[in-house]
């Protein structure tokens, strides 16, 4: 983003009465949408939209990525591989190797260098020992957290809840606290649904048609299974928010709280 925008969307953020972080997230065009059209049609389920899910959501989705602002600037602004079958990850759980060079390319040009993009294009699709080798070379590129942030609400949520709803027939239909935990499910898992791995994923698929929310939660916390002595504390502790958040789900909203994507 231009510098000299954040003063004016600063400006129209106090205007508005949210906080004047001076990026366009989701807690503008959620404020910006209820003052253009009114509360209700901010959650018009007529409208399209794969999900509606809530802020508090989302919040605890971008934690989970990102731990907090403090904890970005000083470990996940240059290029990380988280571990595993990852790729070299950017930004707010970015991963490169499971975006194409067009996509990425698409969402990361003109919010950093040219020069920054071209070496993240180069590794594009390497996952796993083949991103963990290359990420080193890439320790003197810094991803702005402004940027970041500007991506994962314009870009990569509005896609990854299409996944969420092509994943989770039916996913719509649930409490918003329960979208936003399989939305973050499948932000951090993906939408593959064969092999023994992925039988919990797969499993959900039925529950979710029946709008059953303890057998989703129940999956969500066997799912630990996969990471158990892995030392991985904060992906257990992830399955258990989610399943928590599932749980939890059946309460009353306010229109201001949810969220379209």
């Amino acid at each position: 983003m231009a510098a000299h925008l954040k003063p004016r969307i600063q400006r129209i953020q106090r205007h508005l009465g949210i906080t004047p972080d001076g990026v366009i997230g989701v807690e503008t065009l959620t404020a910006l949408e209820n003052r253009l059209f009114g509360p209700s049609m901010a959650v018009d389920p007529e409208a399209g939209e794969s999900l509606i899910v809530t802020q508090k959501g989302l919040k605890f989705l971008v934690k989970h990525e990102i731990s907090s602002e403090a904890y970005y600037r000083k470990f996940l602004c240059s290029p990380v591989h988280p571990g595993g079958q990852s790729g070299v990850t950017i930004g707010i759980g970015y991963d490169l190797g499971y975006n194409t060079a067009n996509q990425v390319r698409n969402d990361w040009a003109g919010m950093i260098g040219d020069a920054t993009l071209e070496q993240l294009l180069v590794v594009c699709g390497l996952k796993g020992s083949s991103a963990k080798s290359v990420v080193k070379n890439l320790g003197d590129l810094d991803i702005p957290l402004d940027a970041a942030e500007q991506v994962f609400y314009q870009c990569t949520l509005p896609r990854y809840a299409k996944n969420t709803a092509r994943a989770y027939p039916g996913v719509e239909k649930l409490f918003p606290d329960a979208q936003a935990a399989l939305l973050s499910l499948v932000y951090n898992r993906g939408t593959r649904m064969s092999g023994s791995h992925r039988r919990e994923m797969k499993a959900i698929q039925a529950w979710v048609a029946e709008q059953d929310y303890k057998a989703i939660a129940d999956e969500i916390k066997a799912m630990k299974r996969l990471w158990e002595n892995q030392g991985l504390p904060g992906l257990l502790k992830r399955r258990d928010d989610e399943a928590r958040m599932v749980l939890g789900a059946d309460r009353e909203y306010e229109d201001d709280e949810l969220v379209r994507l």
